[in-house]
């Protein structure tokens, strides 16, 4: 720990201590506190074998994800197998299997809860960053005591719509049903409960959010997903999308884009990409052309399709 710091400012004295722990200089004659963030250039020790004073300056990165990472004490790791034979090798075993056996219930439920987002995330295509803020909240749930009463998949499943909403990655309710085989309303239910016990304000997801997958899935041009998010931003500012599922919203703005770009795509198709129904998908149709004044466009835009239609069934 290096400094360029020779004399105290406030009294000119040399006498200066150095806490390397904390990285701090002080003027031992005034108690000036001449610098106190410090930064540590020195070589970064990593340990490889067992000594009587480890020189490690950090461990591994704290993590949620992992049940063992601030649970209880852990009796050694795979790791320490290398070095152990015989008697040793089965003393390890030993005492690693009580050591679960004197586990909390707290800790066994997080051991359980934790790999099944694990499992609820792989099967979702989830990123890594929605998986550790999942386990975070869930963990926070188990400390406040919300899992009694309730089976830990239903809070888990809570818990993760909720995580999805706050970080604009939005799975439907279907989808997180269809994962882990509760019905749609015991996910909503619990995702509300979470929420308000700890506190956690979840904002309403925007119809934009779903652009991208419905178009990914339906196989459509760029420019209308492009077109698509343009007439959704028109509905938000007149207020058509405000008490509406943004699902339905996102539907039928792709059903009209789709219409304008000649680019049709069937109302049941889109039901079944979106998991809309088909006379939502209807009414917010009828809701988007109304107010956004797109009548006019929509025939032109039939009426070309038609033509081509008839061309490609003239040519021989």
């Amino acid at each position: 720990m290096k400094s360029q710091v020779k004399k105290c400012p406030e009294c000119g004295n040399d006498n200066l201590y150095v806490n390397a722990e904390k990285g701090e200089i002080i003027c031992k004659e005034c108690g000036l506190v001449i610098e106190d963030k410090m930064v540590d250039f020195g070589q970064d020790w990593r340990e490889f074998e067992g000594g009587e004073e480890s020189q490690r300056r950090g461990g591994a990165p704290l993590t949620y994800t992992q049940a063992d990472k601030g649970l209880s004490t852990q009796v050694g790791t795979s790791a320490d197998l290398s070095v152990l034979k015989g008697k040793e090798r089965q003393k390890f075993y030993r005492l690693q299997q009580w050591q679960r056996r004197v586990s909390t219930a707290i800790e066994r439920n997080l051991r359980l809860a934790l790999t099944e987002i694990k499992r609820i995330s792989s099967n979702l295509n989830l990123p890594d960053s929605i998986e550790e803020e999942a386990s975070r909240i869930y963990t926070m749930a188990v400390q406040k005591g919300l899992v009694r009463g309730r089976s830990m998949e239903q809070v888990v499943a809570g818990t993760m719509y909720i995580t999805c909403k706050r970080n604009d990655c939005p799975r439907t309710l279907e989808e997180i049903s269809e994962v882990t085989g509760l019905d749609k309303k015991e996910v909503a239910k619990n995702s509300r409960f979470v929420a308000r016990q700890l506190n956690i304000k979840v904002l309403p997801v925007s119809p934009v959010t779903y652009i991208a997958r419905f178009a990914s899935d339906l196989k459509i041009s760029a420019a209308t997903q492009t077109k698509a998010v343009k007439l959704i931003e028109k509905a938000q500012k007149v207020g058509l999308t405000s008490g509406k599922s943004p699902k339905g919203i996102a539907a039928a703005s792709i059903y009209v884009s789709s219409l304008l770009n000649a680019e049709r795509k069937t109302q049941s198709k889109i039901s079944e990409i979106s998991g809309v129904t088909e006379v939502t998908i209807r009414n917010r149709y009828k809701e988007l052309v109304k107010a956004l004044d797109l009548e006019e466009e929509i025939r032109k835009s039939k009426k070309l399709l038609e033509e081509e239609n008839q061309k490609v069934t003239a040519s021989p």
